[in-house]
């Protein structure tokens, strides 16, 4: 009876160990996941609300101000080209700057266990 006590704690220890890593897991990349692209996204649509990039891509070939000249076409196509390029420009930088925070988040865990697999190793 002793020996079968013993093999249950082993047992059961066992399988929390790698039930708290599945967990951890789960819990650090999918749930993390979803929730920083909830983030971005939310970010990216209230910074659409200032840039109105799809709108003014809508409108490129418009005339500025409903000015029917060929002024007004001239000048809406600048005006607006040069709105969709610096809104481009913010919209790379922001996605940029979020992608490299998600790979350093993504990364956390495995630098650690790196950290700790050779503090193991070379102690």
């Amino acid at each position: 009876m002793y020996k079968d006590t013993k093999m249950t704690i082993f047992t059961y220890l066992f399988n929390r160990f790698f039930y708290r890593i599945s967990e951890f897991l789960r819990h650090w990349y999918f749930n993390g996941s979803k929730v920083y692209a909830h983030f971005v996204l939310s970010l990216l649509e209230r910074l659409d609300r200032r840039l109105a990039f799809k709108i003014t891509l809508k409108h490129l070939f418009q005339p500025l101000y409903q000015d029917r000249s060929f002024i007004g076409y001239v000048l809406g196509f600048f005006f607006r080209g040069g709105r969709l390029a610096s809104g481009g420009i913010i919209y790379f930088i922001l996605l940029a700057l979020a992608a490299a925070i998600y790979f350093i988040w993504i990364v956390i865990p495995l630098f650690v266990i790196f950290k700790i697999a050779t503090a193991i190793i070379f102690a």
